[in-house]
């Protein structure tokens, strides 16, 4: 009888160690019928191998690097989640460099553990948490939130960002309405400074309040506004000029046909003898040199 339980709680464990990338704690071979005595004769002969305390590696003692992550979040407790550029790289939209593991956990636990980064959160809820291969993980929406509270340039931050839409993990727009759903932690404000310059789209008339002036500076008439040309109804229009401004919202997430819908009315205005450029909101907004001097420049030559 006894022979039948361990061979029992050998099998057992090794489906564990299979789902934990080679890892198992003590905690959890104790549950499964270990005595501490047994434990550590397998310590002694070789069969498990000191990777934290009380985290131990099976058979031997080389992990790959997710079972390098899951034995830092299984030494941190039971409500320690993989974070930060760790949980970027267990994601896949960040490299997650240094050996050193990034890891959550409640504001009031008390862990200090060699070659982990120990982040302490009160706000931290269920919805915040996730596992992805097994590994208990922030959300992509929290593990966004994390990084631009740790990474200095808004580019890098982007990139990050245009990645995780890649993967479908959480496109900006919904990264965005959730943000305010968020408590004022740091990175939420950060990454909100990013997303409203790239994903929101201006009324008609509010366009037109931003881009006219812009237009008029760069020493342009006043254009027709909401005309159809070429059967398409353009956003500025100058016809003694032959040239068509268009402004696009939503930077992010145009989807593969919106751009073909797009570059299809950009080529029937050039092959009518017309010049379209196109503009994002963001740009008219936040960068209205660079859209003056481009506007300038066309009208320059046109002219």
């Amino acid at each position: 009888m006894v022979c039948r339980k361990l061979h029992a709680s050998n099998r057992d464990v090794w489906r564990l160690v299979a789902d934990q990338h080679g890892v198992v704690t003590r905690g959890q071979l104790i549950s499964l019928g270990y005595s501490r005595q047994a434990i550590n004769h397998r310590l002694k002969t070789g069969r498990l191998h000191l990777v934290q305390r009380g985290v131990y590696a099976v058979g031997r003692p080389e992990l790959t690097r997710r079972g390098e992550w899951i034995a830092a979040v299984l030494a941190c407790g039971a409500e320690a989640v993989l974070s930060h550029r760790s949980a970027a790289a267990l994601w896949e939209i960040g490299s997650g460099e240094g050996a050193r593991v990034d890891v959550v956990v409640p504001a009031a636990t008390n862990h200090r553990r060699p070659g982990i980064v120990v982040h302490r959160r009160a706000w931290m809820e269920d919805a915040h948490r996730t596992s992805h291969h097994g590994i208990p993980v922030t959300t992509p929406l929290v593990t966004l939130v994390d990084l631009a509270s740790v990474i200095a340039s808004a580019s890098a931050l982007e990139t990050l960002i245009n990645e995780a839409d890649k993967r479908g993990l959480v496109d900006p727009e919904t990264l965005r309405t959730s943000l305010d759903d968020l408590p004022p932690i740091a990175g939420v404000a950060k990454l909100r400074t990013i997303l409203d310059r790239r994903t929101f789209a201006l009324t008609d008339s509010e366009l037109e309040r931003r881009f006219l002036p812009i237009a008029r500076r760069a020493g342009l008439p006043k254009p027709t506004t909401g005309a159809r040309v070429n059967g398409y109804k353009v956003d500025f229009y100058w016809p003694d000029l032959g040239l068509v401004v268009e402004t696009d919202g939503l930077r992010y997430h145009r989807t593969p046909a919106q751009q073909a819908r797009d570059r299809e009315r950009d080529q029937i205005h050039a092959a009518a003898g017309l010049t379209p450029l196109r503009f994002t909101h963001a740009q008219v907004c936040y960068e209205p040199a660079r859209v003056r001097g481009t506007l300038a420049a066309v009208a320059e030559r046109l002219g």
